[in-house]
């Protein structure tokens, strides 16, 4: 069976100390937990602007998954490893 690909965008605003922890998180969750079937693109909207009225980012960091369907949003630096799983919904939300 073919695993999934993740398609994985990062919107970011310049090289804060925020964007830069995303950025790690991602990296990090990424390959504990999407086994080489992942790929990723930082966005910085402080270079790009006009990309973020087209994802509809209103905030930085956010993560957009495209792919697998349905697409996915976290807003955040990703800190909180859980998040990311239940976001990716690669783990089944706790109640």
């Amino acid at each position: 069976m073919k695993e999934k690909q993740f398609k994985l965008c990062l919107y970011i605003a310049g090289k804060s100390r925020k964007s830069a922890t995303a950025i790690e998180n991602l990296k990090k969750y990424c390959e504990v937990h999407l086994n080489n079937t992942y790929s990723i693109e930082v966005i910085d909207l402080l270079e790009n602007p006009h990309l973020a009225e087209g994802e509809q980012i209103i905030a930085t960091p956010t993560l957009v998954k495209k792919l697998p369907t349905p697409v996915r949003i976290l807003i955040g630096d990703l800190s909180r490893e859980d998040q990311f799983l239940v976001g990716l919904n690669l783990v089944p939300q706790q109640n």
